[in-house]
């Protein structure tokens, strides 16, 4: 692992929730610093339900009832990933997935087990464990943290975006007509391409700070948290000329420049109520898109719709600086 201490992982999925959705593939490259490949590995996955069309995915019905389920790759998948830097493009995502897959084959084993122990039979069934890798990355986190407002987050687009040359990320009637397996690896190997472009610079996360969220989604505890704790004090309204308030409502875009758990670490602690969807009662949206002149997207796009008002991360920050704390 000294030799090759990275690890590229592309997945596809029938959804993007891990809780609901399942595991349909799964790339992997082992690299180092220089570039130099070591390991890799691929693998469909039978996700035991409808994979959905075929478009997105490039497979057949075929394809996944030939393939073996997922408990059935987890253990080579824990030697590719204990130990080393996890690369991924959205680690929320990507990561949340393997962990979710990965409790599903543990929990099913441990039931089988159980279950073989009151027939008298003494064999155990092993699967594996989650995956130990020591760090996470997320390029696309990665890319924002640099001024970057992606429209369109993608591998292709935002590789683009750092200086990694790809074609464009829109789907083509060429690119529907080549393999899985030939996509999935082209996917991964654009991993390895825009960390080493990175040079380092990147967003790393410790797995032991990151919980899924009722999504499944892998996030920090601490906006995790944030979201199920209770509001301390009355939502006073939108924010208004007096600046922020305890018990107002805010939502936070992925799009800000600087770390978005520092942002609702300190809103909250002030005495605001974190919530990770955009609704009616939102006072405030943060987002650095309209600071920047990019599109507005998502979180930022439905805010500025509904007369909410968007402030940029660094305003947000200050704002909040001039609250103090919460008792």
């Amino acid at each position: 692992m000294s030799d090759y201490p990275f690890v590229a992982v592309f997945t596809q999925a029938t959804g993007i929730h891990p809780s609901t959705a399942r595991l349909l593939t799964i790339d992997a490259v082992t690299f180092d610093d220089s570039g130099r490949m070591g390991e890799d590995f691929h693998a469909v996955v039978n996700p035991g339900t409808d994979a959905g069309p075929a478009h997105t995915h490039g497979l057949t019905p075929h394809d996944f009832a030939q393939a073996p389920r997922f408990s059935r790759q987890l253990r080579t998948l824990d030697k590719l990933l204990d130990d080393r830097t996890l690369i991924t493009h959205d680690s929320p995502t990507t990561w949340g997935f393997i962990v979710s897959e990965s409790k599903r084959a543990m929990n099913a084993a441990a039931r089988a087990n159980r279950s073989r122990r009151g027939r008298g039979n003494k064999r155990r069934q092993r699967v594996g464990h989650v995956p130990r890798p020591e760090a996470i990355v997320d390029l696309l986190a990665s890319a924002r943290r640099r001024g970057h407002v992606p429209v369109d987050t993608r591998i292709n687009a935002v590789a683009n975006l750092i200086g990694v040359a790809s074609p464009p990320a829109e789907a083509s009637l060429e690119r529907a007509q080549v393999p899985e397996a030939e996509f999935s690896r082209e996917q991964t190997l654009k991993l390895i391409a825009m960390y080493l472009e990175m040079a380092g610079d990147v967003v790393s996360l410790d797995p032991a700070d990151l919980t899924g969220d009722k999504f499944g989604l892998q996030r920090s505890a601490i906006r995790v948290d944030a979201e199920k704790a209770p509001a301390i004090a009355g939502n006073p309204g939108i924010l208004g000329k007096g600046g922020l308030r305890r018990g107002m409502e805010f939502v936070v875009a992925d799009d800000v420049d600087v770390d978005p758990d520092e942002l609702i670490d300190a809103a909250v602690r002030a005495g605001m109520t974190y919530r990770e969807k955009l609704t009616r009662e939102t006072s405030v949206t943060v987002s650095d898109a309209k600071m920047r002149g990019a599109e507005l997207r998502g979180k930022a796009m439905h805010a500025d719709r509904k007369n909410i008002p968007v402030v940029s991360g660094a305003r947000f920050a200050r704002l909040v600086g001039e609250m103090g704390g919460a008792e």
